[in-house]
């Protein structure tokens, strides 16, 4: 098999990352945590083990499984890796704004990419995929071609999803097995959080209306989440504030509040911590990127 490798662009020019046999161990960098991206990505897990939590709900990571996560989807993998059990995926990520205008040119095959955009999906994956079905040709016949503007980088897409609409079509009856159980207090505070995510977070009040302890709710949720839970909810307001930068023109000062960070200054720091940009220039890359996909429009 190919050595992994990665090619990457800035998001604000044509936001299409894609990644052939990543293999990470043990030995690596690599610590999960809860985020989301504005644009679609595909992971295809070649080999792996562990869980990854998705909308409140726990799934197993196997070899040969395919995962979709939709824009704006809050998502958190935790991996068991070693030399002898490896995680090696191909992922795809891009912008679906500056692609949208390519795949319509192609009615059946832009109906299945809006499915997986917009739609609410039985299961974000699918499982068992033979070897044939994981796309190694695909990325192969690509790995050499330097997708250097947003004509090639389509093409890739294009020919991806070709391939991808069959093997969903085709493996999308087993999605009823993939989910696995979460310890039901752990589902309760999630749901809880989900509820309250934008009121200012108070582990006694989620406590009394749990009829938990506090000490039990900190304990258990990060053992299965793997993060505290007052960084789980700064995650979760930090994905809504992404999303609403992007899709409204509220002002930074609204969306702060929308999220439940009515201090303006603190919201914009938090926000620059995490992101590297504050909440205005974040939203004016944006605005760039859109400008800059009408005017590529075929």
């Amino acid at each position: 098999m190919s050595s992994s490798f990665i090619q990457k662009y800035p998001y604000y020019e044509y936001f299409l990352d894609y990644a052939y046999q990543r293999r990470s161990t043990g030995a690596d960098w690599f610590r999960g945590t809860f985020h989301a991206h504005q644009g679609l990505e595909i992971l295809i897990i070649h080999q792996g083990k562990g869980k990854f939590i998705v909308d409140q709900k726990s799934y197993e990571i196997t070899s040969g499984m395919l995962c979709v996560f939709q824009p704006y989807q809050l998502h958190h993998l935790q991996l068991d890796m070693s030399e002898e059990t490896p995680f090696v995926r191909s992922i795809i990520q891009f912008e679906p704004v500056v692609y949208n205008a390519y795949f319509e040119q192609w009615p059946g095959l832009f109906a299945f990419y809006k499915r997986l955009l917009t739609s609410k999906l039985p299961s974000p994956c699918l499982y068992n995929l033979d070897e044939a079905d994981q796309f190694h040709s695909l990325f192969q016949t690509w790995e050499n071609r330097k997708l250097t503007n947003i004509e090639e980088s389509s093409l890739f897409l294009i020919t991806f999803f070709y391939a991808f609409k069959s093997v969903w079509e085709r493996y999308q009856n087993q999605v009823e097995v993939s989910a696995i159980r979460m310890p039901s207090q752990v589902e309760r505070i999630l749901a809880w959080v989900e509820d309250r995510y934008t009121e200012p977070l108070s582990l006694d009040r989620m406590a009394g209306e749990l009829h938990l302890s506090p000490y039990h709710i900190s304990h258990r949720f990060k053992e299965w989440v793997g993060m505290t839970l007052s960084d789980y909810v700064n995650e979760r307001r930090m994905q809504e504030s992404v999303k609403l930068l992007t899709t409204t023109n509220h002002s930074v000062a609204q969306i702060g509040e929308t999220i439940g960070l009515e201090n303006c200054s603190y919201f914009c720091k938090i926000f620059k911590k995490k992101f590297g940009l504050s909440p205005h220039q974040y939203r004016k890359k944006w605005l760039y990127l859109v400008e800059s996909a009408d005017k590529s429009r075929p």
